[in-house]
């Protein structure tokens, strides 16, 4: 029997692409499977945002590659990002792999891999239309699915390997997405994510994405619309005001600022300014006075200065994020910072600063996540809690994550209490409360 393994690296939309891979090589008579042992293809999915991830996957590919040596049956392969990244320099680092596939090729999947026990295989070529249309391959996992929308990205801020590795923008019909969620909806989805590199530059025809928030938010038997990632600058104030009309669009929005200090705005190519941003969160808060904000941010990009750092440190006061992702500028050939900006910050400054960074954010976690303590919230159950099997842990509509006081199913939507709060979860009381909705949005202070 062909049994397929693979490995996911990186964000939901690999993820959401590995379920893309294994729907395709099920139509060719390929099964599934958790045990990398029992596998004749072994496929490692991969990230090449950051060095460090790259790095991570050819240090996996190369312990697959002892597997490879002892079983010269298996097909070893490589997807994703950074074969697509890194270009066919891979193969000669590589050379146990069989196969390099890029994100446009998946297909043609199961004949790449017929090719590839015979001969190494590469197919790295970009397709401006490839949008995967037609296929049923979201997967639900704990009620939760991730639709792709959109593919690619046309922002090409300096310091980013998406567009190299993924290509232009194109998104899929509305009808099509629409086609997704409701398949999603009738396999037991309660919550649905709509992903893309920039999602809310979504755009088919005549639609926009206001249109496919309109359209999503009104599938039957869906409690929750979530979406990811963002990006600041193609964002209206009509978004916001449809998210407050409708419940069912989560109060979470993750908005990647990067930075704070407009000449490192300016030089990432971000398009929009510091002030810019403020602007942004003061209309999202307007209209969502409970919204949940997270974002990215990065220190060390080349030429920051101390004050420089110190506009990030600030932005983050005046914003108070509920969460961040924090991490050090890495170098990615082939984008524009590379060839132009070379990367002359200290590791020990950037180690530095991101120390700073992160005890400033959880600082503001802790007050943010603080609020909540005394009220009612809404808990969308995804699982038993990692820590405590007898508990479970789920979600509220603005992202926070709930320990509740005992098991519930999948997907069931109970009303609790929070008791206490650390500055990354709540931790709730007693048994969920029946008929109560939740309490009135908290005032800061």
């Amino acid at each position: 029997m062909k049994r397929v393994y693979i490995e996911t690296y990186g964000c939901q939309m690999n993820a959401a692409d590995s379920a893309l891979m294994e729907h395709l090589l099920a139509e060719a008579g390929f099964v599934a499977t958790l045990d990398v042992a029992e596998a004749t293809l072994v496929l490692v999915n991969t990230c090449a945002v950051r060095e460090r991830a790259t790095e991570r996957v050819i240090r996996r590919l190369r312990e697959l590659g002892r597997l490879k040596r002892v079983r010269p049956d298996l097909v070893l392969g490589v997807t994703g990002c950074v074969p697509k990244h890194e270009g066919e320099s891979l193969l000669a680092a590589l050379p146990e792999v069989d196969l390099f596939v890029g994100p446009d090729s998946y297909r043609r999947l199961a004949e790449l891999v017929e090719a590839a026990a015979r001969r190494p295989t590469i197919d790295l070529r970009l397709d401006g239309n490839e949008d995967y249309a037609g296929c049923d391959s979201v997967r639900v996992e704990a009620g939760h699915a991730f639709v792709p929308v959109m593919r690619g990205c046309d922002r090409f801020c300096t310091f980013c390997v998406v567009p190299l590795a993924r290509g232009r923008e194109k998104s899929l019909p509305l009808d099509e997405v629409e086609r997704q969620v409701d398949a999603a909806v009738e396999r037991g989805a309660r919550t649905v994510t709509l992903l893309g590199q920039t999602v809310n530059s979504y755009h088919h025809g005549e639609h926009t994405f206001f249109d496919l928030l309109d359209r999503v938010s009104r599938v039957p038997g869906l409690p929750r619309v979530r979406f990811t990632s963002p990006h600041p600058s193609d964002f209206r104030e009509e978004h916001f005001r449809l998210m407050a009309e409708r419940p069912v669009l989560c109060p979470h929005l993750h908005l990647p600022v990067q930075s704070g200090a407009d000449r490192v705005l300016a030089d990432m190519k971000r398009g929009y300014t510091r002030d810019d941003f403020l602007r942004l969160v003061g209309t999202i808060r307007r209209h969502l006075p409970d919204v949940g904000l997270t974002t990215d941010l990065m220190v060390g990009f080349p030429g920051e200065t101390e004050d420089d750092f110190a506009d990030t440190l600030s932005l983050m006061r005046a914003v108070e994020f509920d969460g961040a992702f924090l991490f050090r500028y890495s170098e990615r050939p082939g984008t524009f910072a590379a060839r132009k900006h070379p990367d002359e910050v200290p590791d020990a400054v950037k180690g530095d600063r991101l120390a700073r960074m992160i005890a400033l954010q959880e600082e503001h976690a802790w007050r943010r996540y603080a609020r909540w303590v005394g009220r009612v919230v809404e808990v969308q159950v995804e699982g038993p809690s990692r820590r405590d099997p007898l508990r479970s842990m789920g979600k509220t509509p603005d992202f926070k994550k709930v320990v509740l006081s005992c098991l519930h199913s999948v997907g069931e939507t109970v009303h609790v209490r929070v008791a206490r709060s650390t500055s990354h979860s709540l931790l709730a009381e007693g048994v969920p409360i029946e008929g109560e909705d939740p309490a009135a949005p908290a005032v800061d202070g």
